[in-house]
């Protein structure tokens, strides 16, 4: 027979028999590998590791731990879950089961409701389909039989499904024992590949996500190849459930979301303080780095969004209002009134470059099942820059915007990873220009010697972009900060500036976040402190607890004095017993109580007890001050 060429991920060629599949060419690399390859890349694209070999080609064997290894085992997860499901209620009629982030999910039109005992039932027929360690087949059927043979089983979704599909697409099934599904892969080689699996919980799904279509019911799970791995994914649940912002948020009475305003948060004296912190760090840290501030208004004529670009690329997300007979728009996006700024007078090339921020408060429409506490809301506030620049300058500047980034994250002590969009099917501008736009961001992180992935076709409309994805301290990533650089709308609002050869010129755009929006950053915070703000961003740094009402008056003496010298502090007057007292603060999660009894107002001293420390003992009223004022300065 004769051979191809495979080259490997490390950059190696081997030489295999064409028609070999995957799966026996992974075999002969090592026995080793074989056993933990769940999947394959091959030339680019997923393919099964039954799929055989045919021409020189680009592989890459899949492991679970790799980054799209985990589809394919959750893609079967989900055939599984639709197999017993089947089995248990046999008039259920299929529709969708995709794998999604950390799991799985399939929609079912049943005349049975699922309950949560039922999960317990269906999973336990999923252990069973598990440990007959199924072959997955797949084969392919004309399309004319493909529906005839999915209106035999009575699945009229699938039906529908196959109908929308290309007139010369190849319609393709899988087949696990006596369960065959309709699908296009890719999945693991057998059933016996998913050792570890959980149900998690049922939602209501319109079919095709329209509310003019049925209510179908969906069952989410998610899958390993090792139980060990499930129990700690299981765990950081419950931790997150613990987390949640919008739990701990009512709890310290920070913000809340009222029906009269979906997706418009309110933020209460508590919360503010702890915006306010950020916006005024955010203030002092760009003074630093040379930029101006500036506010641009929430409403702008119509027209301005046309020219944008914004009209055609995002209407669908916008609000609109009439002012005097012409068409406003409430902006989604800061940039086109940093654009008026820059423009409201001419530049040299001495001036550049400009760095202009704004704390932008920006309204965009999100269906109502999207909003999500301050993660996902209908108006929040940017901490957006805009930098207008020479083409020379464009690696500095990045640079300095990447060395800002990660001085703001490492402060609140985040780790982070980097991706790199590229040009999205829906943008403007041409090919050059995207190409020395990418080439750019790239070359900035190269000198950085950052470690970043390529996101393809995820940048903006206008122009490529560096994404920031924060991990929490429970693991989870937040996509934050963003750089990205811009050619399109100098040219669209022609702006210029005037080179040392008299000429006009174009310049170049930078847009660019740090928090990303205040809003759903202070949710990302909560979460990641569980409410235990270090001390500099406490709402409430230290809780003064009197014993009985005759220590109340030292008390206000010292809560005076703190306040004075710029802690936050409040007393608790009430007429309650001190352990009760205790109880309450630590349960608003205060950095420092300082119990006051006879002991403490002769002696002029304070009893100190740390929310992570527990009993500091007594101090002087001094030195407690000093070392607290000096743990938010230097925001510990």
């Amino acid at each position: 027979m004769s051979k191809v060429k495979v080259k490997l991920k490390d950059g190696s060629v081997r030489e295999v028999e064409k028609g070999t599949s995957i799966l026996d060419f992974a075999k002969q690399i090592s026995e080793g590998l074989a056993r933990v390859a769940i999947g394959a890349e091959l030339n680019g694209e997923s393919a099964d590791l039954m799929t055989t070999i045919e021409e020189d080609c680009n592989l890459n064997i899949l492991r679970f731990e790799d980054e799209n290894g985990k589809d394919f085992l959750r893609h079967t997860s989900s055939h599984i879950l639709a197999q017993a499901v089947k089995r248990l209620y046999p008039g259920t009629k299929l529709a969708i089961g995709p794998s999604v982030d950390n799991g799985f999910y399939y929609d079912f039109d049943s005349d049975h409701t699922f309950t949560p005992e039922d999960l317990k039932k269906i999973e336990k027929e999923m252990q069973k389909i598990v440990k007959e360690d199924l072959t997955l087949e797949k084969f392919v059927l004309p399309r004319d039989e493909a529906i005839e043979f999915v209106r035999k089983q009575g699945e009229d979704y699938k039906v529908e499904l196959i109908q929308d599909l290309p007139e010369d697409e190849t319609i393709s099934f899988y087949r696990q024992g006596d369960f065959v599904d309709l699908c296009a892969g890719p999945h693991v080689p057998s059933t016996g590949k998913v050792k570890a699996i959980k149900l998690l919980n049922i939602a209501g799904a319109y079919w095709r996500g329209s509310e003019k279509n049925k209510m179908l019911q969906r069952i989410y799970g998610t899958s390993f190849t090792k139980k060990a791995d499930l129990e700690e994914y299981l765990n950081r649940l419950e931790e997150a459930k613990k987390r949640d912002h919008r739990k701990i948020g009512k709890e310290l009475d920070l913000f809340s979301l009222n029906e009269e305003g979906p997706g418009f948060p309110f933020f209460h004296p508590k919360g503010m303080v702890i915006r306010n912190i950020l916006e005024d760090f955010w203030r002092s840290e760009h003074v630093k780095r040379g930029y101006d501030e500036i506010k641009t208004p929430v409403i702008l004529n119509e027209q301005l969004w046309k020219q944008s670009g914004h009209w055609d690329h995002y209407k669908q997300n916008m609000y609109f209002t009439n002012i005097d007979d012409m068409n406003y728009a409430v902006k989604p996006m800061n940039c086109p009134g940093s654009i008026l700024m820059f423009d409201r007078k001419k530049h040299s090339y001495r001036d550049l470059p400009i760095r202009m921020g704004e704390l932008g408060l920006v309204h965009r429409h999100e269906l109502s099942g999207a909003l999500h506490g301050l993660m996902r809301v209908r108006c929040f506030t940017q901490d957006d820059a805009h930098l207008f620049m020479l083409p020379e300058q464009i690696k500095d500047e990045i640079i300095g915007v990447i060395d800002f980034v990660d001085y703001v994250y490492n402060t609140f002590g985040f780790k982070y990873h980097i991706e790199l969009s590229t040009r999205p099917e829906d943008s403007m501008g041409s090919d050059e220009d995207w190409e020395i736009a990418t080439n750019s961001l790239r070359a900035a992180l190269d000198e950085k010697g950052l470690p970043y992935k390529i996101n393809e076709g995820d940048g903006a409309f206008y122009g490529p972009k560096i994404d920031f994805h924060l991990e929490d301290c429970i693991g989870r990533t937040w996509q934050c900060g963003t750089i990205q650089l811009d050619f399109q709308m100098p040219q669209r609002f022609d702006l210029s500036y005037v080179g040392a050869d008299g000429e006009k010129h174009r310049p170049i755009m930078i847009h660019r976040v740090i928090f990303g929006s205040i809003e759903r950053f202070i949710g990302i915070l909560i979460e990641h402190y569980a409410g235990k703000f270090p001390t500099w961003l406490a709402p409430v740094q230290v809780k003064i607890l009197p014993i009985t009402d005759k220590h109340l008056e030292y008390s206000l003496k010292l809560e005076k004095e703190m306040k004075q010298k710029g802690i936050r502090v409040e007393v608790d007057t009430r007429n309650e017993k001190i352990g009760y007292k205790i109880r309450e603060a630590q349960l608003s999660r205060v950095p420092y109580m300082l119990v006051i009894g006879d002991k403490e107002v002769e002696s002029g001293e304070v009893a100190v007890r740390s929310r992570d420390k527990g009993d500091l003992g007594a101090v002087t009223v001094e030195n407690f001050i000093n070392d607290t004022i000096k743990e938010i300065e230097e925001k510990r």
